[in-house]
């Protein structure tokens, strides 16, 4: 279920009341609400009032905030995809540097995202202020636009995956995301071939799985 509104209260409020609707619950689909006119120092503002905790996660594109509390089925999703990933980064000899779900920003541009996981590849951390590969998980319909907020970020890669398991790659051309079908940071692997690897329940026989096969192709 997706809940829609705009609060008449302050932001600290709307924070709080959002996280009292949903504490403490195993939610079967993502929760939103969406605060609509509010100004580049209020979502600054909401950042500070949640401070260290993981949620919501919030997003900012135009005025608009998204507040989010992700459902376990989403969470178990990311991160198998994230895992299975780093394991075939690791096997090929990539540097390969995930944040997970920091905050990128920029007030020039009006936007805001905490990606699902976001990395960092070849030594890259140490120059670049954003990540070069965004994950987003796409359990439940809606919420702000992504591939708007990334290409504005500058984010080089987004990846966007869903219930069905398939993997969509969006490349940055200029100022827009195109789709692809393949990823151009690892144009060597096959994203439907990884995907394979997501239909085992265990994300721990998974990884195994797929260290077995690369290390297969290698004898």
């Amino acid at each position: 279920m997706i809940a829609q509104g705009s609060y008449d209260q302050n932001m600290p409020a709307a924070l709080s009341s959002f996280l009292d609707d949903h504490h403490g619950e195993i939610e079967q689909e993502d929760q939103r609400v969406f605060l609509y006119e509010k100004s580049w120092g209020e979502y600054l503002k909401l950042l500070e009032v949640r401070g260290e905790r993981k949620r919501p996660r919030i997003y900012y594109l135009d005025g608009t905030i998204e507040l989010m509390t992700t459902s376990r089925g989403h969470e178990g999703l990311k991160k198998m995809l994230a895992r299975l990933v780093e394991a075939w980064a690791d096997e090929h000899d990539r540097e390969f540097n995930g944040y997970g779900e920091f905050t990128m920003k920029r007030r020039a541009m009006k936007v805001g995202a905490e990606a699902d996981e976001c990395y960092f590849v070849d030594g890259r951390w140490r120059t670049e202020k954003f990540p070069e590969l965004a994950i987003e998980v796409v359990w439940t319909r809606g919420g702000l636009r992504k591939l708007d907020i990334y290409a504005r970020l500058g984010v080089r890669e987004l990846w966007l995956i869903g219930k069905a398991l398939e993997i969509e790659v969006h490349v940055l051309r200029g100022k827009r995301y195109v789709r692809a079908e393949r990823s151009v940071i690892f144009p060597e692997l096959d994203l439907s071939w990884l995907a394979g690897f997501m239909s085992n329940d265990s994300q721990t026989q998974a990884v195994r799985a797929l260290r077995r096969a690369m290390r297969a192709k290698k004898r």
